[in-house]
């Protein structure tokens, strides 16, 4: 099947000034205006506006990405830069002409928005273009559709679809007489996008309560799992930060590796042993991204539990990419929306094999840097496990001194099996043993426990 024919359109907003910008921008732009004092202050604003610029610019470029992702050919690119919205159409009618203009001359089959468009903006583009027309999230919202692989990623995509669609029915016509695949159509299908409200309303109301069955079903196996201490360490980060090949580098595992977004979408469970010989669970998570859109957050709830229970996050970061400092900011955000932001964190920055040696020594330099690595060469993984050893506070590592019969081999090969033994002595029929060991499995021998 061919790919589509997109035309993209970017809107860069006034608001998305200074106001906007993120901690660490201000934070360094308060910094300049330190430093410069009054008689600066004109050239720290321009850095101020310049920067909205570059993020606006951040943003087309991942705009891109994103319908690239989406499996789209890319047939042309309109910008556009407004003190605030048009209530009808987003950028106005003068606008709506070029785009119908360009449409037309690049042959294009969908036109795309990179903003978010109301029901009545939607409703209106569509009655003036010659095209299908969508907006960022219909359009994450199908890359996600593309990348759902198990029944419980397929009723969370289409719950999300669903939700999105239902005030969106009135005056869909032209999508909606007729039939045909493309983006922005797949996951819950021509019929249901046919049905009435009330036949939507009570879909959703079904896989509302398929999904709480999973969360049970997930809760159940998550208790199973926390009767045997195994605490759980959860990968989190931007979209496209390299989350999987570390996942794969620490499991020996084959989950998909892919530069395009979202490549991701079913979280991945493996176990990891660290060098206190403790095993932990691994988790692989979706990867977030700017304006993640709230039925995303909501519909994937049971999926980003894995998150809200672990012990340990990972906050996996790209330091080759310009917009590090952004992105970092744009996945606190959303961590605090899932309640976690103060969960103990690992900062992780990847791919440090794309930097220069000049580049990297500064990323090391000073105490209390986040970690510096390469999942793709395995550079400073060594380390991140004793990082993660040393976050870890469920079961924590102690020292102990065991006095064990020769006879209670299973005492010894599970002590061999998951302690680091520092010492070992025979006495007799006895077997002295310094160990460092998880709490629990000390617990388990307590009886053979010297005491102090």
């Amino acid at each position: 099947m061919p790919s589509e024919r997109a035309l993209l359109v970017s809107v860069d907003l006034g608001q998305r000034k200074a106001a906007v910008l993120t901690a660490a921008r201000q934070a360094r732009d308060a910094a300049s205006l330190r430093d410069v004092g009054e008689a600066g202050r004109e050239s720290s604003e321009a850095v101020v506006a310049g920067g909205s610029n570059e993020e606006f610019l951040s943003g087309v470029a991942e705009f891109r990405e994103l319908v690239l992702s989406a499996g789209a050919e890319i047939a042309g690119e309109l910008t556009q830069r407004r003190a605030k919205a048009d209530a009808a159409t987003l950028i106005g009618s003068g606008k709506v002409e070029e785009v119908a203009a360009a449409a037309a001359s690049s042959r294009a089959d969908v036109i795309i928005f990179g903003q978010n468009l109301t029901p009545t903006q939607l409703r209106n583009l569509e009655r003036e273009l010659p095209g299908r027309v969508i907006d960022r999230t219909q359009l994450i919202l199908d890359i996600f559709a593309r990348h759902a692989r198990t029944r419980e990623g397929m009723l969370q995509v289409e719950l999300a679809q669903l939700e999105y669609m239902l005030p969106r029915l009135t005056g869909r016509g032209r999508e909606m007489s007729r039939l045909g695949g493309g983006i922005g159509t797949r996951g819950p299908g021509e019929t249901q996008l046919e049905t009435d409200r009330r036949r939507i309303q009570r879909r959703i109301a079904q896989l509302r309560g398929e999904l709480e069955s999973v969360r049970r079903i997930r809760g159940q196996q998550r208790q199973r799992r926390e009767a045997v201490p195994v605490p759980t360490v959860a990968l989190v980060g931007y979209t496209n930060a390299g989350k999987s090949t570390l996942f794969n580098a620490l499991t020996g595992a084959s989950v998909l590796e892919s530069a395009r977004m979202f490549a991701t979408l079913d979280p991945k469970l493996r176990a990891i042993t660290l060098p206190s010989r403790r095993k932990v669970l691994l988790s692989d998570t979706v990867g977030f991204i700017r304006d993640l859109p709230p039925t995303l957050i909501s519909s994937f709830r049971a999926t980003l539990e894995e998150v809200q229970k672990a012990e340990v996050l990972l906050h996996v970061q790209d330091c080759s990419s310009a917009m590090r400092e952004e992105h970092r900011s744009e996945v606190k955000l959303v961590l605090a929306e899932l309640g976690v932001r103060e969960k103990p964190q690992i900062e992780v920055l990847n791919k440090v094999d794309l930097l220069t040696p000049e580049e990297q020594s500064g990323l090391r330099e000073g105490v209390g840097r986040p970690l510096a690595i390469s999942a793709k060469t395995g550079d400073g993984l060594p380390e991140l496990l004793e990082r993660i050893d040393e976050a870890l506070q469920q079961d924590p590592m102690v020292e102990a001194r065991l006095r064990i019969p020769q006879s209670e081999g299973e005492a010894i090969a599970a002590l061999e099996a998951g302690a680091v033994i520092r010492g070992r002595e025979f006495e007799g029929n006895l077997v002295r043993m310094a160990v460092s060991a998880p709490a629990s499995l000390v617990g388990r021998f307590r009886r053979f426990v010297e005491k102090q």
